[in-house]
C-alpha cells in the first residue's frame, strides 16, 4: 500500500523539482544569473543615505501635502555654508553590486540637461553617509572615469577592481576620505572617443563629465557647494579627460588622481578643429592657470614601473609643474597599464594625498 511522504518532504521536493527544471528550461549560465540577482539584490531599488531635515522655518500654506519629484531644500542644516542639500530631483538607482561591508554600487539613466547626451552612472556611497552622525553633512565626491571607451559601462563599478573597497579600508585606516564616488560613461559609443570635450558635430562629452554629472551628484546627494569638495581620478584615457577637466575648470574642482594617461588630446575626431583642440590641451590649460597665478589644482599621476609613458609625465611635471600647478608623481612597482595596480597605488599613497587637498565629512558634535 502507497504512503504520502512527510509534507515537509514533499515541499522539498516540489522546490527541488521546479529549480531542476528552471535550470534545464534556461541552461546553467542563466539559472546562475538568476540565482546571483535574486540572492544578492542586484536590480533592486536603491535610497542612498537619508535626507536631512531643513532648518526650522514657518511652515507653509500646504506642508505636510506630498510633492512628488520636488526638490530638497537647499539650505544647509549644519550652520557650514558650503553644505549643499540634495537639490532634486532625485533619480531612479537600481543596485548593480554589493560590497562584503554591506555598501551597495547602483545605476541611473542620467539625461544631461547641459550636453544633451544620455548615458548610465553608477554610484557608491560610504557607510558613513548613512550613519546618524553624518546626516546634516556633505560628503566630498570623486569622479572615476574609466580608460579605452568607457561606454557602455564604467569598469570602476566592478567591485572586483576593488576601488570601493580600498577608500572603506583607508577610512578605517584613517588615510583616506568617505567619498562618494560618481562613475560615469566616457564617451558616446564604443567606436569612438572624444577626449572628454566638446569637439565640433559631436556629442558634447566635455559638457557631460563637466556640468551635468556634478549636476547629477547634487540632486541626489549631500554635497559641498566649494571645489573644496570635488575631485576626479581616471586610468589611460579617463585620467587625461579628469586632469584636463581640472585645468580647464579649476573654479569647480581641485584634484585629480590621473594613472597611467595620456598628456594631450588625440581622437581622431578633432581632425579639422585645432583650435578647439588646443582648447582642451592641458599643456595649454596648465599654463594659462601658471599666468593667471591660480587657482591652485593638485595633480598626482600614477604610473607603474612595467609600464611607458613615465617620460611624458616627467616631462609635463618639469615644464608646468610650478606656480599653482601641484604636481607629483607616484611609481607603482612592479605595475602594470590596469585598474587592479592603480588601486594599490591609491591604496599605497594616492587615497592620502587626495584626502589632505579636500574637504572631510564633518560629524555631528556632541
Amino acid at each position: 500500500m502507497h504512503q504520502s511522504p512527510p509534507a515537509g518532504r514533499s515541499r522539498r521536493a516540489i522546490w527541488i523539482s521546479a529549480a531542476v527544471a528552471f535550470a534545464l528550461l534556461f541552461g546553467g549560465a542563466g539559472f546562475a544569473a538568476w540565482k546571483l540577482d535574486w540572492f544578492s539584490g542586484n536590480g533592486g531599488s536603491v535610497s542612498f543615505g537619508k535626507a536631512p531635515a531643513p532648518a526650522s522655518a514657518p511652515a507653509a500654506p500646504d506642508a505636510g501635502k506630498p510633492s512628488p519629484g520636488a526638490p530638497s531644500p537647499s539650505a544647509s542644516p549644519s550652520g557650514d555654508p558650503d553644505v549643499l542639500l540634495p537639490t532634486g530631483p532625485r533619480s531612479g538607482f537600481k543596485q548593480t553590486a554589493e560590497l562584503d561591508d554591506g555598501t551597495v554600487i547602483a545605476k541611473a539613466r542620467l539625461a544631461g540637461a547641459k550636453s544633451g547626451f544620455e548615458g548610465d552612472v553608477w554610484v557608491w556611497t560610504p557607510k558613513e553617509y548613512g550613519e546618524a552622525k553624518y546626516e546634516k553633512s556633505a560628503f566630498p565626491v570623486l569622479i572615476a572615469l574609466p580608460g579605452g571607451n568607457g561606454f557602455p559601462s564604467n569598469y570602476w563599478s566592478d567591485r572586483s577592481l576593488g576601488l570601493q573597497k580600498a577608500i572603506s579600508e583607508g577610512v578605517q585606516a584613517g588615510t583616506s576620505l568617505p567619498f562618494i564616488v560618481v562613475m560615469p560613461v566616457l564617451n558616446p559609443d564604443s567606436k569612438y572617443y572624444c577626449d572628454g570635450a566638446d569637439i565640433p558635430g559631436q556629442p558634447k562629452m566635455g559638457t557631460w563629465i563637466a556640468e551635468d554629472v556634478p549636476a547629477f551628484a547634487k540632486a541626489n546627494f549631500r554635497t559641498y557647494k566649494s571645489r573644496d569638495g570635488w575631485a576626479f581620478m581616471g586610468s589611460s584615457s579617463g585620467a587625461f579627460v579628469g586632469m584636463k577637466t581640472v585645468l580647464q575648470y579649476p573654479d569647480r574642482f581641485k584634484a585629480v588622481i590621473a594613472s597611467g594617461g595620456e598628456i594631450v588630446p588625440d581622437s581622431p575626431l578633432w581632425k579639422g578643429h585645432q583650435a578647439e583642440m588646443d582648447a582642451n590641451n592641458p599643456e595649454r590649460l596648465a599654463q594659462k592657470l601658471i599666468d593667471a597665478n591660480g587657482p591652485e589644482v593638485f595633480i598626482n599621476f600614477q604610473i607603474g614601473t612595467k609600464e611607458s609613458g613615465r617620460e611624458r609625465m616627467t616631462k609635463f611635471q618639469q615644464s608646468y609643474g610650478k606656480g599653482p600647478v601641484k604636481m607629483t608623481i607616484r611609481d607603482i612597482q612592479n605595475g602594470e597599464h590596469n585598474g587592479w595596480h592603480y588601486v594599490r597605488g591609491m591604496k599605497e599613497g594616492s587615497l592620502e594625498w587626495i584626502s589632505k587637498v579636500l574637504k572631510a565629512p564633518q560629524p555631528a558634535t556632541g
